[in-house]
């Protein structure tokens, strides 16, 4: 029973990583209509950029949290200002393409930046941790969930409260219906890939924590977020959040009992099973558990 909810506890931990940054995804899509592939490089230079102000700079490490995030909403801001705001008008699939070559180029700029070694956003946690019922529960696992939920419960508060997130909601709605109404539309796209790059460097802090680092090709781990959200649905903001966490609860358990129950599968078959989650859902649903549904004539 222990075994079951320790893995359950770090199947959380990580898929709540997984849901913020298929946030990111979603935020843009329901905002623009397109899907941004740009989401795992902004979480790997919101890693960078709080490694190198906590540990090269030495700044404490919630000053350096902060100015991550401020950096990678400004980094958001401004791919959507040059690279995507000329996209407008064009086909989806074109605007899509640019950001993967978003992504091509900054995990350019990402690997000189970084290096070839391991760098680290500083380990605040450690390796402490504390008992609940016989069940080992690490700080770090804790420091994952209450980061995500407190992110998750502001992204809510600000579209619900505010007005800029109330236009959000329009812009996502109909584009149309919000131009005809005065929402600035345009600055709607680009508040959306702030948030978007806000929340991939939130990521990239809490995967970047710890022993283990970050290295250049920790940005591939954000594709992981394509899983969660078909699984979710690709415009469902609660899809998002589901779909992280029933992704990091199957690869947790699959981590977990795999090498003893189904050893032919191969080591390291926890990192396929995301994908296999995705192809069954695509099969059963394919617009996710909380996806809305289109229906065109051709």
């Amino acid at each position: 029973m222990e075994e079951v909810a320790t893995a359950a506890i770090r199947g959380l931990s990580q898929g709540s990583v997984y849901a913020l940054l298929g946030l990111g995804f979603v935020i843009v899509y329901a905002g623009t209509g397109v899907v941004s592939f740009a989401q795992p490089v902004l979480m790997i230079l919101g890693a960078y950029l709080a490694s190198a102000i906590a540990v090269d700079a030495g700044i404490p490490f919630a000053v350096a949290v902060a100015l991550a995030i401020l950096g990678g909403a400004l980094i958001g801001a401004a791919l959507e200002r040059l690279a995507m705001r000329p996209m407008v008008g064009e086909p989806v699939f074109a605007a899509t393409m640019v950001t993967v070559g978003i992504f091509i180029t900054l995990q350019v700029v990402a690997a000189d930046l970084i290096g070839s070694g391991q760098r680290s956003v500083g380990d605040p946690w450690g390796l402490q941790k504390f008992d609940v019922g016989g069940v080992t529960v690490f700080h770090t696992d804790v420091a994952k969930l209450v980061i995500a939920a407190t992110a998750v419960a502001g992204l809510s508060l600000f579209l619900k409260r505010t007005r800029s997130g109330l236009a959000m909601r329009a812009t996502a709605f109909s584009q149309e219906t919000a131009l005809a109404q005065g929402v600035p539309v345009g600055r709607m796209f680009a508040l959306s890939w702030a948030l978007a790059g806000g929340l991939a460097a939130i990521a990239g802090v809490l995967v970047g924590t710890g022993g283990a680092g970050f290295d250049q090709s920790t940005s591939l781990l954000a594709l992981k977020a394509l899983p969660v959200i078909i699984l979710g649905g690709l415009d469902s903001i609660r899809g998002a959040i589901a779909g992280g966490l029933l992704i990091g609860l199957a690869e947790a358990y699959t981590k977990a009992y795999q090498p003893e129950h189904a050893a032919w599968l191969g080591s390291n078959f926890d990192q396929v099973v995301p994908y296999i989650v995705m192809l069954l859902v695509l099969l059963v649903r394919p617009y996710g558990l909380f996806g809305t549904p289109e229906v065109r004539r051709v």
